[in-house]
C-alpha cells in the first residue's frame, strides 16, 4: 500500500487506514526504528505484559513456593563456614 507524506508543521506524516492499525494491534503510542532506508513502526509493548496470566498459572502448578522452605543438601554451611 502507498500513502503520502504531508508536512504537519515542521515535520512529516502519512495516515495509516484504521483496519491496518487494527490488525497491527496500534492504539496511541509506537515505536519508531529507523533500519537501512526505511521506517519500522511497531505497536508498544509493556515490559510485564503477561505477567498476571503466567504467576497465576505457576500458583496453580504450585511453582510459587519459596525456595527458603526446601530443605538444603548441602552441608557447606556446617562444615566450611567460620562463625
Amino acid at each position: 500500500m502507498r500513502a503520502r507524506v504531508v508536512r504537519i508543521g515542521n515535520s512529516r506524516g502519512i495516515r495509516i487506514p484504521k483496519p491496518m492499525l487494527e490488525q497491527s494491534g496500534i492504539v496511541d503510542e509506537v515505536d519508531l526504528q529507523a533500519e537501512d532506508g526505511q521506517i519500522v513502526i511497531r505497536a508498544v509493548r509493556h515490559p510485564r505484559e503477561g505477567w498476571d496470566a503466567a504467576f497465576a498459572e505457576m500458583a496453580q502448578r504450585g511453582d510459587d513456593k519459596l525456595l527458603d522452605d526446601v530443605p538444603s543438601t548441602s552441608t557447606w554451611d556446617e562444615e566450611e563456614w567460620e562463625w
